[in-house]
């Protein structure tokens, strides 16, 4: 069965994606392609793949513009599609997540569906359309498919779990040691941008996705500022083009190994070029976060996880 891909004659990207793709003359060939491949509903092997995950990353835009990534946990089915141009879920946020107190009809809302032993991915944007207790429905705005490159492979198993239940949460605006422990020893962080500006039309929204590396890829300098680096992907630029119009971004770091969740909002700006760039092999570009709120919730997520195996990419390029 073929999929028709994108109906409208304005481009699937926004200005500050173009922008960039013209910064690296692909923004033709990127035309064709996302013309192909973003489509304005799910395709039937999306409504499939999501109905299917335990969990799922999302990110939202709080009331004063600060972007925040989270996850939604639930027995496969907590995902569903009535049909193939809405999402339905049927889950709780879990306690301290900024979600519960974003969550409501109208706003905008970004999915990656990711399955880590797999390394599948699939992404939709949307709008909240309607919530009703624990359950609510996402109009979709776009969704696509991303290539399997840097995400380091592990299983998980879903066990018993109250997402309300109290937990232990520290909010901050500085890193503690046990922040900087965590970002330390992560192989995989997952980071929500947002560019919501009317004009953009169906390429407006938020967006939220993943980034991966061997432990210790994030640097962290000093107490508030994290350095990353950008190595080759599908030339979207989906978070680069948010960052060019709208700096502010939202990250999400999680200890597979004792189950916390790092939640952090601030700033960010993307190193084009310069001899730093040459201290991470096989990146392209950097991306500087600079920390402005952060939650840390203790043994929050109830998903217990195999060792990883880690990207093949990465393998190749030694990091």
């Amino acid at each position: 069965m073929v999929n028709p891909g994108w109906a409208s004659s304005d481009s699937p990207f926004h200005a500050g994606e173009l922008a960039i793709q013209a910064r690296f003359n692909i923004h033709e060939r990127m035309d064709k392609q996302g013309r192909r491949v973003i489509r304005d509903y799910l395709p039937e092997q999306f409504r499939q793949f999501f109905a299917q995950l335990p969990y799922v990353i999302v990110g939202t835009v709080d009331a004063e513009g600060k972007p925040w990534a989270s996850i939604l946990v639930g027995e496969p089915g907590f995902l569903s599609t009535p049909d193939k141009y809405s999402l339905r879920v049927s889950a709780q946020p879990l306690f301290g997540d900024p979600l519960t107190k974003i969550l409501a009809t109208n706003i905008d809302i970004g999915f990656l569906g990711i399955e880590l032993h797999t390394r599948r991915r699939n992404r939709l944007n949307g709008t909240v359309s309607s919530t009703d207790g624990n359950v609510f429905e996402v109009k979709v705005q776009q969704s696509f498919g991303n290539c399997p490159q840097y995400i380091q492979a592990r299983t998980a198993e879903l066990g018993e779990f109250l997402p309300g239940a109290p937990k232990s949460v520290d909010e901050f605006t500085v890193l503690s040691g046990i922040d900087k422990a965590i970002i330390n020893a992560s192989d995989t962080f997952f980071i929500a941008t947002a560019y919501q500006a009317k004009l953009a039309g169906a390429a407006s929204g938020v967006d939220v996705s993943h980034r991966g590396g061997k432990p210790g890829f994030v640097r962290v300098d000093g107490d508030s500022t994290l350095t990353i680096p950008d190595f080759s992907g599908n030339f979207h630029f989906n978070t680069f083009g948010n960052l060019e119009l709208n700096p502010r971004a939202g990250l999400l770091f999680v200890d597979f190994d004792q189950g916390d969740l790092l939640y952090l909002t601030g700033t960010a700006e993307v190193i084009w070029e310069g001899a730093e760039i040459a201290d991470y092999e096989g990146a392209e570009r950097l991306l500087r976060f600079h920390l402005e709120q952060g939650y840390r919730v203790e043994q929050s997520l109830p998903l217990h996880w195999s060792a990883p195996t880690f990207s093949p990419f990465l393998e190749r390029m030694g990091s």
